[in-house]
């Protein structure tokens, strides 16, 4: 199921850069993609810094 809602807000992204770049707003969902990738990464390296000191 996580990886359904990742692949969905990736695309959605994708979709919105398309559409908004023509009004020249395209930077506005690249922003919002590479908060939501910081945030995923960030979650990533917590887990398997958890998983290391167990």
């Amino acid at each position: 199921m996580r990886r359904v809602i990742h692949i969905i807000v990736i695309l959605t992204c994708l979709v919105l850069t398309f559409f908004l770049y023509n009004k020249q707003m395209g930077s506005i969902p690249l922003i919002i993609l590479s908060i939501y990738l910081f945030y995923f990464g960030w979650l990533k390296i917590r887990e398997s810094k958890n998983s290391k000191s167990q």
